[in-house]
């Protein structure tokens, strides 16, 4: 029986055998890529590693020039101290292109707990609010957790200050209290709008943002941020019944446009120059903090790694251009610009890579285009296997890059253990001793390694096919 066993075992295991080596095939499939490109990738990634340069420069930029909100003087001046250094790295074609950018201005701002306490109440004015009346504005609380809960107290809202006071859930859908809060409170009105901070923690920290513009069919009332911990509070007192009365007082206004600049170098390809892999970051911030994390360290992840492909004597098949955006914080005018500027060539943009999801340990891309680039793409990324980086997610962008993505360009971000990005975010806390130097190092590795190889390849990634990542074609 034992030996009528074996050879049935042996007959199944025979007849197994073809389907499992073709298993085994397809787990692993070839990648020319990782083999044509390792060692150059292994090159990079060693360099790169290699020290804290990235974020010397990181902490230099935001140390010297602080926040950078657009229409600012310090915008301006960290756009020329970049340009200079760009050219005193002996980078290709340093040079900034215009736009024109909102010019918004917080100016002097309070909010103060008067009932059943007095406390002074730490806040942030909501980027493009208007200001209060001058002297400010006195009145009781409604505190509220969603706008549902705002339509059915409706009536109780006429004449005071409404609370949103809505718990962190995930950033897309916590921050629409930021965009339109305003504009609902002011549609059961309400004299003004406050918001619980959008974050999932804090220290007694506010965080700022943009609105939403506002609605013209009515009343524009000023609208801040105050503290998680400080809506937690009031919404407290409001459930023992006691009153609630603040006063806030804003000095924000909304001047002309004002005259900025996109910035940019590039390593120009050897032999097919006009072909172009663009990447960076935004230079602008909020005026808080020093934007080190949001989004100065994106910007200099893709500077470096342009200087750093120098440094090593790697000149790619195509050219690579690494750009600091303006204005993406508050308006979106410089990928718009860099769109304008650029539109005669996008049908020779390889592909868009944007650096605008944190500074922290480096996870992977996400990808939005055709499946053919999609699967191009996914070879590229097992290049980062040393830095546990090598996913690449459907879906992938950001609001620089979106303008040339609706044009037909490959689109790309990079993504970063984003765990802790919303403490800091927007807040006066986003200053460059929250990153790490060794994962900002891989970060310029990362980008690096993936903009090298689009650059080099010897076709050009592929446009058309099925799309990925939520385009359509």
């Amino acid at each position: 029986m034992l030996r009528r066993l074996s050879l049935a075992l042996s007959v199944g295991i025979v007849a197994l055998a073809p389907g499992l080596a073709a298993q085994n095939r397809k787990a692993a499939a070839p990648n020319p890529i990782l083999r044509q490109y390792q060692a150059v990738a292994a090159r990079i990634i060693a360099a790169a590693t290699a020290d804290s340069a990235a974020w010397n420069k990181l902490a230099e930029l935001t140390d010297g020039f602080g926040n950078r909100l657009s229409g600012s003087e310090a915008l301006e001046h960290a756009i020329d101290w970049i340009l200079a250094r760009m050219k005193a790295e002996g980078l290709d074609n340093p040079h900034t292109e215009p736009a024109m950018v909102p010019h918004w201005v917080r100016g002097h701002e309070k909010a103060e707990l008067l009932e059943p306490r007095y406390v002074e109440l730490p806040m942030l004015g909501l980027g493009g609010s208007v200001a209060t009346p001058r002297g400010g504005i006195e009145a009781p609380v409604l505190v509220v957790s969603s706008f549902d809960e705002l339509k059915a107290h409706a009536a109780d809202a006429r004449g005071k200050i409404v609370l949103f006071d809505v718990p962190f859930t995930g950033y897309g859908q916590t921050v629409a209290y930021r965009g339109v809060g305003a504009i609902e409170a002011a549609k059961a009105g309400a004299v003004a709008a406050l918001i619980r901070a959008v974050g999932p923690f804090g220290m007694r920290t506010p965080h700022t943002g943009s609105m939403a513009p506002y609605d013209s069919t009515v009343r524009k009332i000023a609208a801040a941020a105050i503290t998680m911990e400080d809506a937690a509070m009031l919404h407290r007192m409001q459930a023992r019944g006691q009153r609630i009365v603040v006063r806030l007082e804003m000095e924000a206004q909304t001047l002309p446009d004002a005259p900025s600049r996109n910035v940019m170098a590039e390593i120009t390809g050897r032999e097919k120059p006009d072909e172009v892999v663009v990447f960076g970051g935004h230079i602008d911030s909020w005026d808080v903090g020093t934007g080190a994390m949001d989004d100065g360290g994106g910007m200099v992840i893709a500077w470096e790694a342009v200087r750093l492909l120098k440094k090593l004597g790697l000149a790619p098949r195509r050219t690579i251009r690494a750009v600091g955006w303006t204005n993406e914080e508050n308006g979106g005018r410089g990928g718009l610009a860099y769109r304008e500027a650029h539109r005669g060539e996008l049908a020779k943009h390889v592909a868009a890579i944007e650096s605008d999801g944190g500074t922290f340990k480096f996870r992977g891309f996400g990808f939005s285009g055709g499946d053919s680039a999609y699967t191009v793409v996914k070879q590229v990324a097992k290049l980062l296997t040393p830095l546990g980086a090598d996913t690449v997610f459907a879906g992938g962008g950001g609001a620089d890059i979106g303008p040339i993505m609706g044009e037909g360009v490959p689109g790309m971000s990079h993504n970063t253990d984003g765990s802790r990005y919303f403490w800091f975010d927007h807040t006066e806390a986003d200053n460059v001793d929250k990153i790490d130097p060794r994962e900002l190092a891989e970060n310029v590795a990362a980008m690096a390694v993936m903009a090298y190889v689009l650059a080099e390849l010897p076709e050009r990634l592929p446009r058309g096919g099925k799309p990925v990542g939520g385009r359509e074609r």
